[in-house]
């Protein structure tokens, strides 16, 4: 138990570091803003990239991967997004919200950091082939239930599925970590390999992905709190740090997935909300509490929750 603590408490304790940063003003949070571009832009898409480009796939599909972690993203979205509309008697968009908050992992800020440091770099292989799918997938579902949910309540045209994919598609043409991904998957195929000294600057980049994303976290952390329903954010922050888990440790397990495999998908899907339910909230105008108070809520309990998880993966 020791162990785990030592591979989970520092991931956590970098995050407490960028907060108090912030908070004691040594620095200004658009510092930590600064930063996040650099993790976003820079550091996380050449990481991806030497992982792709240099994994050991062993002939395994990602078919499985995606199902196993999808079908738990499903239940732990349904579930909170009934416990919004029925148990709280929230309206439908406050149902979308929760079920993004509940299901939205933070995979690039502190998932790829903890899997790293506890699994290893075999465990970012599967969570690369995960990176690749779930900005997007989320992303899509999230906006198209929300613009439904919009005409539901206040009626009036919305945005066809092709114009709302057509969207999405062309910001992700854009993204670093697409780019990132998508250079690494030609260098694998190709089978072509870096010249030493390129290799060594993207080594010596990629390195610091992990740090500074957690502590430009931390210095970003101010902006949430807690506000709004507390009690439908307790709900959601126990779905998203305790039935998520469960349920992707589930379906990996019925769908046969390597230990290590599995492992890295547990402990991406315990891991705290992302910052998109934010953004979500900020682009349809409503839910910004519960949106703030879930991440605020994850981060704080979350290295209790994935200290457990990490337990319950282990040897």
């Amino acid at each position: 138990m020791s162990a785990i603590v030592l591979d989970v408490l520092p991931v956590f304790v970098m995050i407490l570091i960028g907060w108090l940063i912030v908070k004691v003003g040594l620095m200004k949070a658009e510092i930590g803003d600064a930063l996040s571009d650099f993790v976003f832009k820079i550091a996380v898409p050449l990481l991806l990239f030497r992982t792709i480009a240099e994994a050991d796939f062993q002939g395994a599909s990602p078919f499985r991967l995606w199902l196993a972690y999808f079908s738990g993203v499903a239940v732990t979205w349904t579930a909170a997004h009934i416990a919004a509309t029925k148990f709280f008697g929230r309206d439908d968009r406050i149902g979308v919200l929760a079920g993004v908050s509940s299901a939205f992992a933070n995979t690039i800020f502190i998932g790829l950091p903890l899997v790293q440091r506890t699994v290893g770099d075999k465990g970012l292989v599967p969570l690369s082939i995960l990176i690749a799918v779930h900005l997007p997938v989320m992303m899509i579902v999230g906006t198209i239930l929300m613009e439904r949910a919009e005409r539901k309540i206040a009626g009036g045209p919305g945005r066809g599925v092709l114009q709302l994919l057509r969207q999405i598609g062309s910001n992700l043409i854009r993204n670093p970590l697409v780019i990132g991904l998508a250079g690494g998957a030609l260098m694998h195929i190709l089978g072509w390999t870096m010249p030493a000294p390129v290799e060594l600057i993207v080594d010596q980049i990629a390195g610091v992905a992990g740090p500074v994303a957690l502590i430009s976290l931390g210095m970003a952390l101010q902006q949430y709190g807690i506000s709004g329903n507390v009690g439908l954010s307790s709900v959601t922050s126990a779905f998203k740090l305790l039935l998520l888990p469960a349920c992707v440790w589930t379906s990996s397990h019925l769908l046969g997935l390597e230990a290590d495999w599995t492992a890295a998908l547990v402990l991406i899907s315990a891991v705290p909300t992302g910052v998109n339910a934010w953004l979500i909230a900020n682009r349809f105008g409503v839910g910004h509490g519960l949106a703030a108070s879930t991440i605020t809520f994850t981060t704080a309990l979350g290295a209790i929750t994935v200290s457990f998880w990490a337990y319950l993966l282990g040897p």
